[in-house]
């Protein structure tokens, strides 16, 4: 069985970020294709019960992970372990896309700060 979703279907946020929820699919994952075309955008600080993974393909970016704050660069890859306080926030004029795999067929989130 495969289930294919023309990129057209996919819930397309104002700044242009594309959202997956895999449940209705019959995927075990969720996944965030962020596209923050802003200086200094990004999520508040929130966690999730699940790890969540980021894919850095374009832009520079500041990650807080727990204590942790650091810089990552196209190629880079970083692993957040479920219930770790997190936010990026894109730090370049160019935009900022990332690929986020939350490992839950839903999109859990606990918003920490608005």
């Amino acid at each position: 069985m495969h289930t294919f979703i023309p990129s057209t279907d996919l819930p397309r946020a104002p700044n242009g970020t594309i959202r997956f929820e895999g449940q209705p699919h019959g995927s075990s994952i969720s996944v965030f294709l962020v596209n923050n075309r802003q200086r200094g955008s990004g999520p508040g600080l929130h966690r999730h019960p699940y790890s969540e993974t980021w894919f850095v393909r374009r832009g520079r970016v500041q990650f807080v992970a727990g204590e942790a704050t650091l810089e990552a660069y196209p190629g880079d890859v970083l692993v957040v372990a479920a219930d770790t306080p997190h936010k990026f926030t894109n730090l370049g004029d160019e935009p900022l896309e990332l690929i986020c795999i939350h490992a839950s067929p839903t999109f859990i989130q606990e918003n920490l700060e608005e």
